[in-house]
């Protein structure tokens, strides 16, 4: 049995699903990108090639090796993107959430499906066809559990608009003891550069009281400030819009001392090592041309 266990985004990880690039599939046509970052690869012929993004995966799957994580990975589906774990399921304490994710990406799910045979059934949840929720606008922090959103009334228009006002009530009454907070997201069909996929593409907390944010992917000022209250602006690296299109706050904590980041993200190492973190540097930038990064492919199941 998997004992779950995750109340936030950096304490020592042990056991996590790796999502996988092998049989990716062919490079979509421009009307099956699902954001506008992938769009703008297809067009410009500049699209990943799955041997590039197979080799990437391996170089942070030899980490996990040298921090003895236990790694999963999903049973392979034929022509089928893979890479992204988070999307589909996160846990919550002991909680296994499996997301309600765009409906072509449901087998994904049943390729993980032997992993949750693992896991105790009355600890696995699936919320209801009206909750939209994906793991990366869902961040925990010990008491609190932060939630990207998107409150626009057009919410239905955007396939980059991932998690309703549905979704977060549903983890307001799943975990009635914890602070829910809520944060809507700038979205973009066309500008990949002002579009906040998910929470963690421009927020994530590291270490034991630091983070990572990018000012304007947040619709209101007053949800950005509610990080700058909690964190201490002191304490938040603040990225660029360039920084944030290439995915600088998607990073992953393997522990409180330990980031995986991207090796070019010159900027954000330097300054966390600044900090005192140890920082594995990986090479990510083909799976990034994709809207995704470390955190994205990553479904950690097992923290201390």
């Amino acid at each position: 049995m998997i004992k779950l266990n995750v109340t936030n985004e950096t304490s020592r990880l042990r056991a996590v699903v790796l999502g996988t690039a092998i049989s990716n599939g062919p490079t979509p046509t421009e009307d099956q990108a699902y954001d506008p970052k992938s769009l703008e690869h297809i067009k410009a012929g500049t699209y990943p090639v799955e041997a590039d993004m197979v080799r990437e995966m391996e170089a942070l799957a030899e980490v996990f090796k040298k921090y003895n994580v236990k790694v999963y990975r999903p049973e392979l589906i034929k022509d089928c993107n893979q890479i992204f774990t988070r999307d589909i399921a996160f846990v919550i304490d002991n909680v296994f959430v499996k997301a309600n994710i765009l409906p072509n990406r449901e087998e994904e799910l049943e390729a993980i499906q032997y992993v949750i045979d693992q896991i105790d059934p009355v600890k696995v949840v699936r919320p209801p066809e009206e909750v939209h929720i994906e793991g990366g606008d869902v961040m925990l922090w010990n008491d609190h559990i932060f939630i990207g959103t998107y409150k626009g009334s057009d919410y239905k228009n955007y396939i980059t608009a991932r998690t309703n006002m549905e979704g977060v009530q549903y983890i307001k009454d799943l975990f009635p003891n914890k602070i829910v907070k809520e944060f809507d997201l700038v979205k973009s069909k066309i500008e990949a550069k002002d579009n906040a996929l998910h929470l963690d593409c421009c927020f994530q907390p590291i270490g034991k009281n630091k983070g990572i944010i990018y000012k304007s992917g947040f619709r209101e000022e007053s949800d950005y400030l509610y990080l700058v209250d909690l964190f201490g602006k002191e304490n938040l690296f603040h990225i660029t819009r360039d920084e944030m299109y290439n995915m600088n706050s998607n990073v992953f904590s393997i522990a409180e001392d330990v980031v995986i980041s991207e090796k070019n993200f010159t900027r954000l190492n330097s300054w966390l090592r600044d900090n005192g973190f140890t920082v594995e540097e990986v090479p990510y930038a083909e799976i990034a041309k994709q809207e995704g990064l470390l955190r994205c492919s990553t479904l950690p199941l097992i923290r201390d």
